[in-house]
């Protein structure tokens, strides 16, 4: 399995890419640059949407919608677009201090509920959490807490039966699963999928010694977990007991989340980050911030959609 780059024009922080089977465009976002991008990968044409004012903030992550359109975590809040580049209606406010924390991973459940975790950027206390909010007919959209004891929530996916939610805290180094109960929407029986070693004490970006922290994550049809290792250079195979698979060295040191695309379901797409990273890291591997893509022979669950009233 070989990656091949996708998108050649970088993105800050590249995340929460889906694929869009009616389209037939991947979608991502980059969060530091705040903008939702697009790409035909048939025709290699990428289209841009920069968050505007008054809503000039990251975009965490994204979801499609049912009825058209695009569910999008902003800093500040949950918003509806109804078309590309079209205005956005706030559906929920945050329930955290936008001027220390913001939304991060989230995707939709198999049931159309979107999901948002956050990110607590002094990265000194645990005030990150897992947040779910059902627009379905029937409910008004309000922010629910889920989880959380976080520095920085991540990895959020479900199993192929839809009976466990995974979430990760990315600056714990840890996976953590919980039974889901769907219909109810109850979490149970909090557990550790993976840990993972911390970095060693004056680690550097291109030292042996570290593997790199779990970020971005999404589930096959077998029920195995693929992670993005950010700072690991690898995105990794777990099997639902949490057992190393496959080990893929990928071409940044920074991979940050993974989806499973095209007609088949056997397309990996890999975003990327380059925000922050060291001169010398950026000058070698100046294609750090790309997407890229492989085959992979086991097919990805399908993207979720959001379901709203309306």
């Amino acid at each position: 399995m070989i990656w091949q780059t996708l998108v050649a024009q970088p993105s800050e922080l590249g995340e929460s890419p889906f694929w869009h089977p009616d389209e037939q465009l991947l979608y991502w976002v980059d969060i530091a640059g705040k903008k939702i991008k697009r790409s035909n990968v048939f025709m290699g044409t990428v289209e841009s949407w920069a968050m505007a004012a008054p809503h000039d903030l990251e975009p965490g992550c994204i979801a499609p919608a049912r009825s058209g359109g695009l569910v999008i975590a902003l800093r500040d809040g949950i918003y509806r677009a109804r078309t590309w580049g079209g205005a956005l209606e706030q559906l929920a406010g945050a329930a955290h201090d936008p001027r220390t924390t913001r939304f991060n991973d989230g995707k939709c459940d198999p049931l159309g509920r979107f999901w948002a975790g956050t990110i607590y950027e002094p990265r000194d206390a645990r005030e990150a959490a897992l947040y779910c909010l059902d627009s379905r007919a029937g409910h008004t959209p309000a922010l629910v807490r889920m989880a959380g004891d976080a520095t920085v929530g991540n990895g959020l996916a479900w199993s192929a039966d839809s009976r466990t939610l995974y979430w990760a805290d990315t600056t714990g180094h840890v996976i953590h699963a919980w039974d889901w109960d769907a219909t109810g929407n109850t979490l149970a029986r909090q557990r550790v999928f993976r840990q993972f070693p911390s970095k060693p004490p004056g680690w550097q970006a291109g030292m042996p010694g570290y593997g790199g922290r779990p970020d971005g994550a999404a589930v096959d049809s077998q029920g195995n977990y693929w992670v993005a290792m950010y700072e690991g250079g690898r995105v990794l195979k777990l099997s639902p007991g949490g057992e190393l698979l496959a080990d893929m060295p990928t071409p940044v040191v920074c991979p940050t989340m993974v989806c499973f695309g095209g007609d088949d379901l056997q397309t990996l797409y890999l975003t990327t980050a380059r925000q922050g990273r060291p001169a010398a890291e950026l000058e070698a591997l100046p294609q750090s911030g790309c997407v890229f893509s492989m085959r992979v022979d086991v097919p990805g669950l399908p993207v979720n959609f959001f379901a709203d009233a309306g």
